[in-house]
């Protein structure tokens, strides 16, 4: 997806759009640039198109709303899933039991710092329901770590405008 792209249904659709996005992009289905959308929303927000509170709040509302449907899944189906996904990539599967082992020993703290690394912020959802950590525990944890990255990606928009869209392009 192109910036004018993205432009053009945050037009068509408005702030629908930046929770729609990041919301897939936090399911973690491929092709949503939330890395982009994010940046772009910002910049929307310093242009005046919408308030810089309004573009945080959606963006942290829809990666609260994707992490919890991950966890759930990790609650009701993780064991099956990761049975079938060990069977599949058998060579994985010490690793991913290891980062398991760390969730549990780490708890919020784990999730709160996964949440700040690239493509671990969005698996960690699954493993946290898996070892049904506490509902409250995982979402102050989670909603910590969402704020911080969308603040740093929101806000790299806002406060370089159009010189992060030469960037992205």
């Amino acid at each position: 997806m192109s910036i004018q792209t993205l432009t053009d249904y945050f037009i068509q659709y408005g702030a629908f759009f930046i929770y729609l996005i990041v919301l897939l992009e936090y399911m973690n289905l491929p092709g949503f640039p939330a890395g982009v959308i994010m940046p772009l929303s910002g910049i929307w927000a310093a242009k005046g198109e919408i308030s810089f509170p309004a573009v945080m709040v959606l963006t942290v509302a829809a990666g609260l709303t994707g992490s919890w449907l991950l966890y759930l899944l990790g609650r009701l189906g993780g064991s099956k899933a990761m049975g079938f996904y060990f069977k599949k990539f058998p060579k994985q599967q010490a690793v991913i039991e290891e980062k398991i082992e760390f969730l549990r020993e780490k708890g919020g703290i784990g999730v709160f710092v996964s949440k700040l690394l690239p493509m671990v912020r969005t698996l960690i959802s699954i493993p946290a329901g898996m070892v049904k950590m506490d509902f409250v525990k995982y979402t102050v944890s989670s909603l910590c770590g969402i704020f911080l990255w969308n603040l740093a990606f929101v806000g790299a928009g806002y406060f370089f405008g159009e010189a992060a869209v030469n960037f992205l392009s």
